[in-house]
């Protein structure tokens, strides 16, 4: 199937029956996401914050704080 026949396809499908096609899409790249090259700025970029980590210079916050935090800054 060309890229134009996939589109009409899709175009057929309701909201609903995109929006699980979407997540479909996004788990299979999740499963895959291990062969994905990362660029070598973001490897050095990962290895400085994990030397930090060790290291104890890294400050760690708690996720659930860290969401309460940026919803409060939305109200």
């Amino acid at each position: 199937m060309n890229p134009q026949q996939l589109q009409n396809e899709i175009n057929q499908l309701t909201i609903t029956q995109k929006l699980i096609l979407a997540q479909d899409i996004w788990d299979s790249i999740a499963m895959e996401s291990d062969q994905l090259p990362l660029p070598e700025w973001q490897t050095q970029e990962l290895e400085r914050r994990y030397r930090q980590y060790q290291q104890g210079d890294l400050e760690l916050h708690d996720w659930q704080e860290v969401h309460a935090g940026l919803r409060g800054k939305q109200r």
